[in-house]
């Protein structure tokens, strides 16, 4: 019963150490014996010492094989940790040079729409003087009828206003336009009491059109104006009583008048004022008698009415409506 006892112990450490030496040669060979790995890397234990019983480690055999395989996970872990991490390192780098390549297109992008922009807006700017240009030059030729007319020049155009005042050819002026952005007056022969700075204030930039229009508005009314007094003072001297006194815009017109140039009634004295200086008729007309008697009913009528005729009508009709109705009296006197 003892022998046999024994026997099996020994039997029984045989195996543990046995196993203990595969387990150890599979930790330094990463390959289990029956792994196909050469036999001289193999432990065998046939070759080994029969009689060499190994040195239990402390905490017995169960023990040391347990830290021996912990210690061996542990040898397996640790390449997977570092793989780990050199792979997470990998893949932010390879985040980091993406963030930075589209950076650089986006960059890249930016420029290249800038200078296609700076490119697209120099080319429609010169667009925009040439298309200016050219709606000069059409304005000028759908209306050289109308009293205007101009021609190219280096700088731009010349643009000639000819004014005119009841089919009559009156005065004409220039304005040279430099066509640049923006629009600039190079010289002129307007006159100074026209408001050209604040016409071309107003349009010169933004329609050239009304500009034009709006000059010529202006020009032909002190030529009216300017006309009629010419008439007044040249073709009807003869029913003034005194001297015509106008300034130089010609919207400020004083004089005395007789009615019946060979009458002998006392004169009448009138004053227009055109306080709106695009129109050729008078906005405020007063006319009084100068004489010391008071007026009759007639003459009350009368100079009532030569105010609506200065009112509505230009200053040499008035006139010579005056003068055909003296015809008309001296034609009735001869029959």
């Amino acid at each position: 019963m003892g022998a046999s006892t024994r026997r099996d112990c020994g039997t029984r450490e045989q195996r543990i150490f046995s196993n203990h030496q595969r387990l150890t040669l599979m930790t330094a060979t990463i390959a289990p014996p029956w792994s196909g790995a050469p036999t001289h890397l193999l432990y065998h234990p046939a070759a080994a010492n029969a009689h060499h019983v190994p040195h239990t480690p402390p905490g017995g055999v169960l023990a040391h094989l347990e830290r021996l395989e912990a210690e061996s996970r542990k040898k397996f872990e640790e390449p997977q940790g570092a793989e780990s991490a050199l792979g997470n390192k990998i893949r932010n780098l390879r985040s980091l040079r993406d963030k930075l390549r589209a950076e650089v297109n986006r960059r890249q992008a930016g420029v290249e729409a800038s200078v296609e922009s700076d490119q697209t807006f120099e080319v429609s700017e010169q667009e925009v003087l040439e298309r200016k240009r050219e709606n000069v030059k059409s304005i000028l030729q759908a209306y050289r009828f109308t009293g205007l007319s101009g021609k190219l020049t280096s700088r731009g155009v010349c643009v000639s206003i000819s004014t005119a005042f009841e089919g009559n050819l009156l005065d004409s002026y220039f304005v040279d336009l430099v066509i640049q952005k923006p629009l600039r007056i190079h010289h002129h022969s307007i006159p100074v009491f026209i408001p050209l700075e604040e016409i071309a204030a107003k349009y010169l930039q933004s329609n050239i059109q009304h500009f034009l229009f709006s000059l010529c508005e202006y020009l032909n009314a002190y030529s009216g104006r300017k006309y009629q007094a010419d008439q007044l003072q040249s073709d009807f001297a003869a029913f003034l009583a005194g001297p015509l006194q106008r300034n130089s815009l010609c919207n400020l017109l004083s004089f005395t008048y007789k009615a019946e140039p060979s009458g002998q009634s006392f004169p009448f004295c009138a004053r227009l004022l055109y306080k709106d200086i695009t129109r050729t008729l008078p906005t405020d007309v007063t006319v009084t008698y100068q004489g010391t008697d008071a007026l009759s009913t007639s003459w009350e009528e009368q100079r009532a009415s030569h105010e609506n005729l200065f009112c509505t009508k230009p200053l040499h009709q008035v006139f010579a409506s005056f003068a055909r109705r003296e015809e008309k009296l001296d034609m009735n006197l001869l029959y």
